[in-house]
């Protein structure tokens, strides 16, 4: 049973598991503040909109007018959290790219030749090419 909540243990705390879980909870509240910026601000002037282009004057009631502005906020909403999303993984990554160390170059396994130019070990002392001796 201990090995069984040791491998639990491994699991939940690895990496992707706890970034996973963050990214579920911040989406939820974030998804939270999208609806209610839809609600308060987007769909008043999407029902204005469909009131003035209602038929003799009407008012947009819960039919097809109706349908419509729910839709519209739906899609929306969808558009607004893609794209906030958008530039937080972005932002991130970036972030993440600036706090890489910079991989050293390998070091160098041959060198060249100064009379010939030919590629040769970079311990020869000796080209095996021209014969010539490598200071």
């Amino acid at each position: 049973m201990s090995k069984f909540l040791k491998e639990f243990k491994d699991f939940a705390l690895r990496g992707n598991v706890v970034d996973m879980a963050v990214g579920v909870v911040i989406g939820a509240a974030f998804g939270k503040v999208v609806t209610s910026v839809v609600d308060i601000f987007i769909n008043p002037i999407v029902e204005r909109i469909t009131a003035a282009a209602a038929v003799d004057g009407a008012a947009a009631g819960p039919g097809v007018a109706g349908a419509l502005i729910t839709f519209l906020g739906v899609v929306i909403e969808f558009i607004l959290t893609a794209l906030v999303l958008f530039l937080i993984i972005k932002a991130m990554n970036k972030a993440k790219d600036l706090t890489k160390k910079p991989e050293k170059p390998a070091a160098p396994t041959t060198k060249k030749c100064p009379y010939c130019l030919s590629e040769i070990d970079i311990k020869a002392t000796r080209c095996p090419h021209c014969t010539s001796e490598i200071k």
